[in-house]
């Protein structure tokens, strides 16, 4: 009979409180019952007859919206008190044409341990200055001119890409750069910029160097740049995230006009697009860069966090955060956001910051997404985290875990640091120091980290078992942006002697570039630049992460071995061969000694006009031989040149020092 009672009087309560609130329905009273959202996540929809508004906090007890005439306004134009759904969502219609003004959701919900603070919402899609307010703008007055024309995407298979990642500001702030629009989405939109000594710079550099694909480290709207000061020197690289679904002001002309940044960065894609080259946008769903201030604190708190249950917040990013995307609406924000990316700007695939975060289901839904959209998008990431995540291990898209995830990569770690050392120790070295023990984790690497007869998984560095389907899933790299770059760790963890830093540095990119897993290479590595030994240059200066273009005369010798490598491996398919079977059948490992790795391309590989080809990686301060198989073979490579005068070569061959060759027969 109590527990009737309560039931009875539970009841009673609720429709008390709808009564209150205006609902129509009992609203949930924990998260683990918060209903789904009905379709489409999108909080703000434009007519010049009217605006719709719709915003998804299944816990709050009341939703105002406000009307703003402008971004730094005081004044409220406008407030609107919301009506509540079945689905948890708040909606209103304001009449009339709002263009142009600026827009915030108050949620009331007395339960919430935090503060709450009017916000922009979850999703929206263009913002004021430093991204308080959201803007109610026609998007269709962003388009670029042909933008309507503009799908390169379905044009470069994925198992042909050569991934380049840059940072905004990076590539285009030095002096040297000849670039107008420095630090700006339009960088990339400028031809025929030089350095001083009259070599391509921005977006010319890169054709002419001859990358299919551009990773741009984060340029959604991130929290800790200053947009109100564009003339103050100010660095980040983004991994702070604040409005997900709008570009980074700060990389626009004018980050007060909510248009401009649109704009322009649908400029910048179309540019890279109508040269050749597809655009991989970086992003970082895995945490927010606060808690209380976030939006999805102050649109539904806590629901799209981890937490134990003490209710203490998870920690796996490193940044005191990790987000749930196991939930509900966490992944379907994940899913719809960057689907939201490809429709609207043309993105061409993902690199998900610390993907092991992530439970594969998530992962999996946005890879069928950009299936139905069409072939070629690219989608990888981090098969780690920085921390132990608050989720099974067994479910989340964590590198051991990308067998489980067709066409998902991650980033190859065994590769890495069987060539310069590990992660955790830039003092350390290995195979590029002549240590040996590293030459079954170099093969493990080169075969794209799939299971192969002549790879000994026993002796590989970090795997005991293949963790591939596809080759083409192992993103093989020799340094990135999260991390010392390669020259800084030569430096720090070899005793270089004179000419050395080149040679190993062509070493390692040979490696790279002939690898069955897609290769990847960090901004000017092709030039020799360096961070001055800085590991985490994340908010480091210009003076530490600004490409220097005077090294690109200074040392073209090394940029021209890296032309040829690119351009070796787009006109050979035998160094792409895709299909797991057919790597195992054409790509067969050459028995050598210590410091030493050889592999063979045999009969066509891939469809190849080769008959067969080998490459040799001589990690040795001293020459060594090599038996080539039967045949007459021609040098292609060889004495750190690629292109090399061609030589006849047969039998017993001797490699030079701290170098690479690749032959070939007819």
């Amino acid at each position: 009979m109590k527990k009737m009672n309560r039931i009875v009087f539970g009841v009673i309560g609720t429709l008390v409180l709808s009564l209150i609130t205006g609902c129509a329905v009992k609203r949930p009273l924990t998260i683990d019952q918060y209903p789904a959202k009905q379709g489409s996540l999108r909080e703000m929809t434009y007519s010049p007859e009217k605006t719709t508004f719709s915003l998804w906090s299944p816990g709050a007890d009341a939703v105002t919206l406000r009307l703003y005439a402008s971004n730094e306004s005081t004044e409220v134009l406008k407030k609107v008190k919301m009506k509540h759904r079945a689905d948890g969502s708040w909606t209103a219609t304001v009449w009339g044409d709002q263009k142009g003004k600026f827009y915030t959701f108050q949620v009331t919900q007395a339960s919430s341990r935090w503060k709450m603070q009017e916000n922009p919402g979850i999703f929206a899609t263009a913002v004021g200055l430093n991204g308080k307010r959201a803007a109610i703008i026609d998007l269709s007055e962003t388009n670029p001119e042909g933008w309507e024309q503009d799908a390169f995407h379905s044009r470069i298979p994925e198992k042909d890409a050569i991934i380049y990642e840059l940072h905004m500001r990076d590539f285009s702030v030095h002096p040297a750069s000849g670039i107008k629009n420095k630090g700006k989405f339009l960088s990339l939109t400028e031809h025929g910029t030089l350095s001083p000594e009259g070599l391509k710079t921005g977006i010319d550099h890169l054709v002419e160097l001859g990358v299919t694909h551009v990773q741009i480290l984060p340029m959604y709207d991130y929290a800790s740049v200053d947009e109100s000061q564009p003339d103050k020197p100010q660095y980040n690289w983004g991994y702070d995230p604040l409005n997900y679904n709008v570009p980074e002001g700060s990389y626009s002309t004018n980050a007060a006009d909510p248009l401009c940044r649109i704009r322009e960065m649908k400029m910048m894609i179309k540019a890279l697009h109508d040269a050749g080259i597809s655009v991989i946008m970086d992003v970082v769903y895995n945490h927010t860069f606060d808690v209380e201030n976030s939006r999805f604190t102050q649109t539904c708190p806590d629901y799209f966090y981890r937490m134990n249950k003490k209710g203490e917040l998870g920690n796996a990013s490193g940044c005191g955060n990790e987000t749930a995307s196991e939930r509900v609406m966490m992944h379907r924000f994940i899913v719809e956001s960057a689907m939201y990316w490809v429709d609207e700007y043309h993105i061409d695939g993902f690199r998900f910051d610390l993907m092991g975060i992530h439970d594969q289901s998530t992962m999996m839904d946005v890879r069928r997404k950009l299936d139905a959209r069409g072939a070629n998008y690219l989608l990888y990431g981090e098969g780690w985290a920085a921390g132990a995540p608050l989720y099974d291990n067994n479910k989340l898209a964590m590198k051991a875990n990308v067998k489980q995830m067709p066409g998902v990569g991650a980033f190859c770690d065994d590769l890495r640091d069987a060539l310069r050392g590990p992660f955790s120790d830039d003092r350390e070295s290995a195979f590029l120091d002549a240590k040996p023990g590293m030459e079954q984790s170099i093969r493990f690497g080169l075969v794209g980290c799939m299971p192969h007869p002549d790879v000994n998984m026993q002796e590989v560095n970090y795997s005991k078992e293949p963790w591939t389907v596809l080759p083409t899933q192992s993103i093989n790299y020799v340094s990135c942006h999260d991390d010392m770059m390669l020259t800084d760790r030569l430096k720090a963890s070899i005793a270089l002697q004179e000419g050395e830093m080149e040679r190993l540095d062509k070493l390692a990119q040979t490696a790279i570039l002939t690898s069955q897993g897609l290769p990847f290479l960090w901004a000017g590595e092709e030039i020799l630049r360096d961070k001055k030994g800085v590991h985490n240059s994340y908010c480091s200066p210009d003076s530490i992460n600004q490409i220097d273009w005077t090294l690109k005369a200074q040392n073209q010798d090394l940029y021209q071995y890296y032309r040829g490598l690119i351009q070796l491996r787009k006109a050979h398919p035998a160094f792409r061969i895709g299909m797991p079977e057919e790597v195992r059948q054409h790509m067969r490992f050459l028995e050598t000694g210590d410091n030493i790795v050889a592999f063979v391309l045999k009969d066509h590989a891939g469809g190849d006009e080769w008959k067969d080809i080998v490459v040799i990686l001589n990690s040795r301060r001293e020459a060594a031989e090599v038996m080539l198989p039967k045949g007459k073979w021609v040098t292609y490579a060889a004495d750190g040149k690629c292109p090399c005068e061609p030589e006849n070569k047969s039998g017993i061959i001797t490699v030079s020092p701290q170098s690479a060759m690749i032959l070939h027969t007819r």
